[in-house]
């Protein structure tokens, strides 16, 4: 090592662009989140250009394509649009499930009325649009698909707020955040009880087979993620064939992933300590006492940050530049009819984003400070969790999800253009109110 080297502070540290990535996982989250709004948007855009065009019929067709394999007389195989929004999304409701159980256990979900909070908006924010929704709907054909409007999308949500920028608190956004998140995994419960078949129970028994012998790796100190997603692909295909929908496989596993790290920080430091440099030589190190300790050093570097915040930092790109705009782009391309303008169906599915979101959101807040189950923190005003409740009514990933799942062919083109109407409507309206609001707080606070 040089002289230049070792004066150098700045040398014996990682890069900063690393260390931000390690370090600061949730404004990592909610920046990738809010790039993915701008990506979804551009492939919704797309997607409803080409369904609107000379080229509709092969662009809705392509998705029907046929793709799987067969051993002896067993055949699996599904179109592609079912392999995008059963296999690929399972990593979505994975990646979801790890940043829940990572603010349970490292964020700001730790504090249980804290967690209350964005929890009761949740439940407000699902229970109520729901509701609405069966009014409308009651006794009619659409009637089944009232979980369509339970859900809001993460990443439109955090894009909308990511364009006022500073004029929002932090709070706001954490808030946002969790609620999303919540809602997203009871949006899956939903999923798994009342839009799932006939159950096989063999299937379901070699399936829960499958998260106990997860569970065991776990206890006996497994590390390598290669194994579990083996297993967990098993999982996945033993869900799959118990008639339950297999992106549930997503949630359980990712609740189950360790949020404690294996190596602490003390630990680390210990063993960097023991480091050899090796020295310059054209032959190899061998296996020398050096490369062991340089082999121990980089398994307890990798180990101070846990697996959930491992495998966040590996799929959250992945999951938000790729698998997120290729479900847009295949389920978001809807030929638009003025016949379906007026659709029951579709005004159904308006009023329980547009109206039920905001009610069901703002009013069990309300509840849970009033009651003392939840807090609410100072610079949060009832304003801005407002305009967070109409930006809720944005539900454009999962409502499409379990609307292909709860409608019939003759409906499934009037609930899209509801979902993409209320996804419209709230976007705006709740970035005006937020910006009332916000505007009125910067006119409230004293002068420096």
């Amino acid at each position: 090592m040089s002289k230049d080297q070792q004066g150098n502070a700045e040398f014996t540290r990682l890069p900063k662009v690393l260390l931000d990535r390690l370090t600061k996982p949730f404004a990592r989250f909610l920046a990738i989140e809010a790039a993915t709004g701008a990506i979804l948007l551009l492939f919704t855009v797309a997607a409803l250009v080409l369904s609107n065009s000379p080229w509709a019929h092969s662009f809705l067709n392509a998705w029907e394509t046929q793709i799987g394999f067969q051993v002896g007389g067993w055949e699996f195989a599904r179109s592609l649009r079912d392999w995008i929004n059963d296999g690929l999304m399972t990593l979505f409701f994975f990646l979801v499930s790890l940043e829940l159980k990572r603010e349970l256990v490292l964020g700001e979900l730790r504090s249980p009325r804290m967690a209350a909070l964005s929890i009761s908006a949740a439940l407000g924010g699902m229970l109520v649009p729901a509701a609405l929704y069966l009014m409308i709907q009651a006794g009619q054909p659409g009637q089944h698909g009232w979980g369509t409007v339970m859900a809001t999308d993460t990443a439109f949500v955090i894009g909308c707020l990511a364009l006022l920028g500073s004029r929002i608190p932090q709070s706001l956004r954490v808030f946002m955040l969790s609620l999303a998140i919540v809602d997203d995994i009871g949006a899956i419960l939903v999923v798994a009880i009342g839009y799932s078949s006939h159950i096989a129970w063999h299937a379901l028994a070699l399936a829960a087979l499958g998260i106990a012998v997860v569970r065991a790796m776990a206890a006996f100190g497994f590390r390598g993620f290669p194994l579990y997603f083996l297993m967990g692909a098993f999982i996945w295909v033993a869900v799959d064939a118990s008639g339950i929908h297999a992106t549930v496989t997503g949630v359980i596993l990712g609740l189950m992933t360790p949020a404690r790290r294996w190596v602490s920080d003390d630990r680390l430091y210990a063993i960097l300590k023991q480091v050899i440099a090796h020295p310059v030589s054209d032959e190899g190190s061998g296996d020398t006492k050096d490369r062991e300790t340089l082999q121990v050093a980089e398994i307890a570097a990798r180990e101070t940050l846990s697996p959930v915040e491992r495998l966040e930092i590996a799929l959250h790109p992945w999951v938000g530049f790729v698998i997120m705009p290729l479900f847009a782009f295949a389920n978001a391309g809807v030929p638009i009819s003025m016949d379906n303008l007026g659709g029951p169906v579709t005004i159904a599915v308006l009023v329980g984003f547009a109206v039920g979101k905001p009610v069901g959101v703002l009013s069990f807040c309300w509840l849970a400070v009033r009651s003392g189950i939840a807090i609410r923190p100072p610079e949060l005003s009832w304003g801005s969790l407002a305009g967070g409740g109409v930006l809720a009514g944005i539900g454009f990933t999962m409502a499409l999800f379990i609307a292909n799942l709860a409608f019939s062919e003759s409906l499934i083109d009037s609930a899209k253009l509801g979902i993409l109407l209320a996804s419209v409507v709230s976007a705006v309206a709740g970035l005006a109110l937020l910006t009332w609001a916000t505007a009125g707080s910067a006119r409230a606070a004293p002068a420096p």
